[in-house]
């Protein structure tokens, strides 16, 4: 992570007592753009998931000025036509948006995965309208490569935006 980074955020794991977290992303601003808001029992799934990762992570997002969790950010592998890639994804709560959290978590988990290993590269995917998270993209440092067609959740098909990070490269400066 960058000492810009560190100056703005500190990724902790997510432990068992982050649920929380879920709940309030689970709001319908939150998940907008990815389908709305899932039932109690889709959070304690996904909660399941975060914690057993086989390879990757997620992590609470701290805001480093206050200590108060601003969010969450993860990385994990997905298949790709070039081989499998570290995909990553992330919330930051809406009372700590617009203050540069989130392309600060992106650098720090993109270090993340690069020390990881076993992958050259992090994509992002968000959905083309969604401006805030393409924003964040690039202000994180990721290429933009084009579009991309997905179904998320399940069965509703999205197009998205597939930014790339080369995590051979050096890593990426501040904002």
């Amino acid at each position: 992570m960058g000492e810009a980074d560190e100056t703005k955020v500190r990724l902790e794991p997510w432990g068992e007592d982050d649920f929380w977290l879920l709940r309030l992303h689970n709001s319908p601003e939150m998940t907008e753009h990815l389908g709305g808001p899932e039932s109690e029992e889709k959070l304690t799934e996904r909660h399941r998931r975060y914690l057993e990762l086989p390879a990757g992570g997620m992590y609470r997002v701290v805001a480093a000025d206050d200590g108060r969790t601003a969010g969450a950010i993860g990385f994990w592998e997905r298949p790709w036509p070039e081989g499998t890639v570290w995909e990553t994804g992330w919330a930051i709560s809406p009372g700590f948006q617009g203050r540069g959290l989130a392309a600060a978590a992106a650098r720090a988990v993109m270090g993340r995965a690069r020390a990881a290993g076993r992958h050259r590269s992090l994509h992002a995917y968000p959905r083309l309208e969604h401006t805030a998270s393409n924003a964040v993209c690039r202000r994180a440092g990721f290429t933009l490569r084009g579009t991309v067609a997905f179904e998320y959740p399940k069965g509703h098909p999205i197009t998205s935006n597939d930014w790339y990070a080369d995590l051979d490269a050096e890593s990426p400066g501040g904002e």
